[in-house]
């Protein structure tokens, strides 16, 4: 196991030097990072083609674009987040003035998964950077390329006692996190994300978790079926279904279950072409254990009687599966007991919503929410009685795309949220200073040395402030 004693050490000693807080300097490095996001695009895209066999269209879509309008927002916003902002003071400490002061925590650690390498790494570096800090990289082994030039970039572009990037696998995973830092934002599944929140707990660090589960999609009798079809088909095949948001199962109405079914197998042949796993353009799965995982899964629906619509075929020398389409799924199906991450889709049936919101509420909470509807009462209903990250009414995936909406989970999901504002938000803390005026010193707050001048303050300070 590696140690980072050192490489820890020397950021802190930056970031005690003060350079890194002001604000000239954090707008300069922004700016060197979208030049070199932008003069590296064709690289990126070469490099998860090569991890995860993606499309340079999807690349951009989903990686390259979103880092560079995170890294625009941050520049045309600083100015904006960094001031202090004074807010009203309460008549107990009159005359004074209240203020608000927005600070970076220090030297932070940024984990990143494998399935958007390059989006879920320089995001959050982005927002470290607006709000102040330093910070350490951690990408994800599993996309090693990817990861390589990611080391690359920040290179070029920083000093790695203000960035650095530390690749390797679970070792160098371990070694950081031994570590002392002052925030942890990691991006992964539950299972290590509890691993980050126990070493975490031993300093006392913070953490931010970005986490996943299983995100529904409740499509109603009402919705407009081929276009719910349409989109969800997209939102499920955006890089072979390994998305933390993508929809992981449908509820589907009995009375628009059928027509829904087969509104699907239209648009998947639509979308993506007879054979998936042959196509240049169809992601892979990115490890073979994963591709062994997903395949079993699905015998393990097969066994259990599931209805398999489509797909189900794999070809492990490339690593590629079928868009697979299961239905008259139930709760205890095998395909329903974890997150799928993966080009499979099962479909249930309901037919009172209030179950169906109370059957998801019983379980672990979900990252993403979908539901289709045309009903103000049923989009009411699922909105305010289910309890999840962020989602759709009428779409998948897109609102990750809008800089307003703050995104991540809740409970098992994950805990805090970043994107825009609210990343700025996640690595700053913000300190509260009152300012007390020394030209009138009220006598009311001091004791008194009788107790019946102290009755008379008392009755004086309670009809003043209530």
């Amino acid at each position: 196991m590696q140690n980072f004693t050192e490489l820890v050490k020397a950021q802190r000693e930056f970031f005690l030097s003060g350079e890194a807080r002001t604000e000239e300097f954090r707008l300069r490095q922004l700016n060197k990072l979208y030049s070199a996001v932008k003069y590296h695009d064709a690289d990126i895209a070469r490099a998860l083609q090569m991890d995860l066999s993606k499309s340079s269209a999807e690349t951009y879509m989903c990686e390259t674009g979103i880092v560079r309008e995170e890294i625009r927002y941050m520049l045309d916003h600083l100015r904006a987040f960094v001031m202090p902002k004074r807010v009203s003071s309460s008549l107990a400490n009159f005359p004074s003035k209240s203020m608000i002061y927005p600070e970076p925590y220090g030297v932070t650690l940024i984990m990143s998964p494998w399935n958007y390498p390059f989006q879920l790494a320089m995001v959050p570096l982005a927002s470290a950077i607006a709000a102040g800090n330093c910070a350490i990289v951690k990408p994800s082994a599993y996309a090693p390329e990817t990861s390589k030039l990611i080391a690359q970039i920040c290179k070029e572009c920083f000093d790695e006692n203000y960035v650095a990037v530390v690749e390797g696998g679970r070792d160098v995973n371990a070694g950081l996190l031994d570590e002392k830092f002052d925030l942890i934002f990691f991006t992964g599944s539950p299972n290590v994300g509890k691993i980050v929140m126990e070493k975490a707990a031993k300093y006392l660090t913070p953490v931010i978790l970005e986490l996943g589960g299983k995100s529904p999609c409740i499509v109603d009798d009402g919705a407009q079926i081929e276009l719910a079809a349409k989109r969800i088909v997209w939102g499920k095949s955006l890089n072979c279904g390994q998305t933390c948001i993508t929809p992981d199962y449908i509820l589907a109405h009995k009375n628009i279950k059928s027509e829904l079914e087969a509104a699907i197998l239209r648009q998947i042949k639509l979308q993506l072409g007879e054979n998936q796993k042959d196509a240049s353009t169809w992601p892979k799965v990115v490890t073979p254990r994963h591709y062994e995982r997903l395949m079993s899964l699905i015998e393990d629906g097969k066994k259990a009687g599931e209805k398999l619509l489509l797909g189900g075929e794999g070809r492990a020398e490339t690593q590629k599966i079928d868009f697979t389409v299961f239905t008259d799924v139930t709760w205890d199906s095998p395909l329903m007991q974890e997150e799928i991450f993966g080009p499979i889709l099962p479909i249930l049936e309901y037919e009172d919503l209030a179950a169906v919101c109370d059957a998801i509420n019983r379980r672990a909470r979900p990252l993403a929410l979908y539901v289709f509807t045309e009903s103000t009462e049923t989009e009411e209903t699922v909105l305010g009685t289910v309890v999840f990250g962020g989602g759709c009414v009428n779409d998948t995936i897109s609102h990750i795309a809008d800089i307003s909406l703050p995104f991540g989970g809740v409970g098992e999901s994950g805990m805090g949220c970043y994107h825009g504002r609210a990343g700025f938000d996640a690595f700053t803390h913000y300190k509260s200073v009152l300012k007390r005026s020394t030209l009138i010193d009220l006598p009311l707050r001091y004791r008194q040395d009788t107790q019946e001048k102290q009755d008379k303050v008392d009755a004086l300070i309670r009809k003043v402030i209530h």
